[in-house]
């Protein structure tokens, strides 16, 4: 049984935390999503779906076998968190946040990703 609206809502309880979504980046589809940004989850889940295939098979080309965590996209107004899901035998999944930059603590906000992420269960 799935807890990722339980899992969302608790990363929207992180300071400056202004949406989230847990996204398949196989098909760009989001799996579910909280919070109100000033822009579309859907897009974005579905843009940054290509970002992380796009990291995934530069590290491929590159030989690169470490696992990939996170990548971070920095705004001069918001914070954009991509936190990759590990799930054997399954598509790729990741979890995207957006922070207020004025709000946030970026460290903090790293560390309750780290730790809310491997409680999905899909």
């Amino acid at each position: 049984m799935s807890n990722i609206d339980k899992v969302l809502g608790e990363l929207m309880r992180i300071d400056g935390a202004t949406g989230a979504a847990v996204v398949d980046a196989d098909s760009g589809m989001v799996l579910g999503m909280a919070g109100n940004p000033s822009f579309s989850l859907e897009y974005a889940g579905a843009g940054n779906s290509e970002v992380v295939r796009a990291k995934l098979r530069t590290m491929s080309n590159l030989g690169i076998t470490d696992t990939l965590e996170d990548i971070l996209i920095t705004l001069t107004t918001q914070y954009h968190l991509i936190r990759v899901i590990e799930t054997p035998g399954m598509s790729t999944l990741f979890v995207y946040l957006v922070l207020e930059r004025t709000r946030a603590n970026l460290a903090l906000a790293r560390h309750k990703l780290g730790e809310q992420t491997p409680k999905i269960e899909i």
